[in-house]
């Protein structure tokens, strides 16, 4: 792909990241209410409140880190997920993991040579049934959510990660089995790439980051 291609892509995809699904905050920190908590359904896992990081390996070139609680690094992806999908109320977050690494297909392009990336499990405390596992995504010129993984599901891998690709004739949001709320786009696997894409979503880099999730 040239980086003329690629950077209309992710534009592309960008745009559809921050229009798709409800309204919501408009401000990507806004996270008025939130829970951090051990016990979420059906299943038990670390609580975000807990200082909790990750070694840097070949597969997490930056190691990991969970955010402080209330701190923007914390709020924030929170906010984009408010944003995108419309849900309401309080977010009960059972795990959260920031880690930086390239783009995926590689660039040269400097606003591209690191992308700020967020993991987290949550559900609604006011609306159980919306659950999921998420991953948003900073660059330079953009913030959105770019894949959603049924709740149940662990580590990354296909075909549980899904991402939606902006299809311009089709805007209509629709529900996906496992996944929670409503999507725009043209689903794909973003593990192994799909819908004509030929590149995974994240780069060997950083999969190594969703490790024991």
């Amino acid at each position: 792909m040239s980086d003329g291609r690629r950077v209309r892509f992710l534009f592309a995809v960008v745009a559809l990241l921050l229009s798709a699904c409800g309204d919501g905050p408009t401000d990507d920190r806004a996270s008025p209410s939130y829970q951090s908590s051990t016990q979420s359904p059906g299943t038990s896992t670390q609580s975000p409140g807990t200082p909790g990081q990750g070694p840097a390996t070949s597969t997490c070139v930056q190691g990991w880190v969970t955010p402080a609680e209330g701190s923007s690094e914390f709020t924030q992806p929170l906010g984009i997920i408010r944003r995108t999908t419309g849900v309401k109320g309080p977010l009960v977050v059972t795990e959260m993991r920031y880690f930086v690494g390239p783009e995926s297909p590689p660039s040269e392009m400097n606003y591209l040579l690191e992308v700020e990336r967020w993991y987290i499990h949550l559900y609604a405390k006011d609306a159980p049934a919306f659950k999921g596992r998420f991953l948003v995504e900073a660059r330079r010129f953009g913030r959105g959510l770019s894949a959603v993984a049924p709740y149940d599901t662990s580590g990354f891998r296909s075909p549980d990660w899904v991402g939606l690709e902006y299809n311009s004739a089709d805007t209509t949001p629709r529900s996906y089995p496992g996944l929670p709320g409503r999507w725009e786009g043209t689903p794909y696997d973003f593990v192994d790439g799909g819908a004509g894409l030929g590149f995974p979503g994240l780069p060997a880099e950083v999969t190594g980051c969703l490790d024991g999730t």
